[in-house]
């Protein structure tokens, strides 16, 4: 199953009823990340910030698209991976860098539902997919 567009997830979170179920969602996008090559979990690609383990790699294909691999050892936080891939991939730089990821994350409706701790580790990681947009 591929993961859906922005406009898809924010569709798809509003099917459903109460969180237990959009957690329920969120855990499975999270199962649906392709696999990340232990090699690659490594310092460089660790994402400080996060309570959890988070490793992601990105690189821009010849298109200028953001291609993105990402993991944790966290099923929540592998859904809150997947919601960034939903939200970055295939994007430019300059799509990237005027995404309102803020916006996204109020509408999913995430910001009153997530502990600080994840909210940050989110956070750090909308970090590291910017700070590729700047190289």
């Amino acid at each position: 199953m591929t993961l859906p567009n922005t406009d898809e997830l924010i569709e798809n979170f509003g099917f459903f009823d109460d969180w237990e179920e959009r957690y329920g969602y969120l855990i499975d996008l999270g199962e649906q990340l392709p696999p990340m090559d232990d090699a690659l979990k490594d310092d460089i690609n660790f994402v400080k910030g996060c309570t959890s383990k988070v490793w992601m790699v990105g690189h821009f294909n010849d298109e200028g698209k953001l291609q993105l691999i990402a993991d944790s050892d966290a099923k929540i936080v592998r859904g809150l991976i997947a919601v960034l891939m939903c939200v970055y991939s295939g994007q430019s730089k300059a799509e990237i860098k005027s995404t309102d990821i803020n916006d996204v994350f109020g509408q999913l409706g995430l910001e009153a539902h997530l502990s600080p701790n994840r909210r940050n580790g989110f956070y750090a990681m909308v970090e590291r997919v910017k700070a590729l947009a700047e190289t």
